[in-house]
């Protein structure tokens, strides 16, 4: 009769499970290595985007097998230093809970109101490129913040950027998009939010969303809640 206890690994499985990781992690370097060996130009670009919407994908079937190998191609990024401009985003997963990721894939699927950043080199800052539907919501949680228009459609929440070793990843600078210091944002989420971003070969970019928690309900550092990728047009 079962006990309801599930079994100990013994220490060949974990053997196993770690020997896979670490495959898994060699393969990921590995196809991201050939990408950056190519020719280069539009279509290494192309494809490195295509890999990312291919595990946008299969994040949503199968969070668990698809987080490792994005911590894996995130840790192979190198500091982005030349980007400059605006930039076309995608949500690839996030990674709170099962009942929060559901309800954020259900929402997305059908409504996406984050279109993607946009950066300016020479002043280290930049903001959010939103769509004209994002306001609505946008006054409904934060009644006293105003979007603004402009050219490129809607812009929100600005950031500062800067290089240091990334929240999970210190053997890796990364390129931090810091909300916290601007005041203007709304203290409602905004301002507890820290990206950072990665560079996987010219104008394609991997990214990391934080977000800081309060210390009632831990020790007031930074949990990460998903992954998001840029490509610039």
């Amino acid at each position: 009769m079962g006990t309801g206890v599930p079994a100990l690994r013994s220490i060949d499985d974990w053997g196993v499970a770690m020997t896979e990781a670490a495959q898994g992690d060699q393969d990921t370097a590995t196809r991201l290595a050939d990408l950056r060996a190519a020719t280069g130009g539009p279509g290494t670009a192309a494809a490195a985007w295509t890999w990312l919407e291919e595990l946008r994908g299969a994040a949503r079937e199968d969070l668990r097998s698809t987080e490792p190998v994005l911590d894996a191609l995130f840790a192979a990024g190198s500091t982005p230093t030349t980007l400059d401009g605006a930039t076309e985003g995608i949500l690839v997963a996030t990674t709170t809970n099962r009942v929060l990721d559901t309800a954020v894939k259900a929402l997305t699927s059908v409504w996406m109101p984050w279109r993607g950043k946009r950066f300016d080199l020479e002043s280290g800052s930049g903001d959010n490129r939103m769509t004209e539907s994002s306001s609505l919501v946008g006054k409904l949680l934060w009644p006293l913040y105003s979007m603004r228009t402009d050219d490129d459609g809607r812009s929100a929440f600005d950031f500062s950027t800067y290089a240091e070793p990334g929240v999970e990843d210190p053997d890796v600078d990364v390129l931090v998009i810091d909300y916290a210091g601007i005041p203007d944002n709304p203290a409602l989420v905004i301002r507890s939010i820290r990206d950072e971003l990665v560079e996987l070969v010219p104008g394609v970019y991997l990214g990391k969303i934080f977000f800081k928690m309060p210390k009632l309900t831990g020790d007031g550092g930074f949990e990460r809640i998903g992954f998001f990728a840029l490509r610039t047009p």
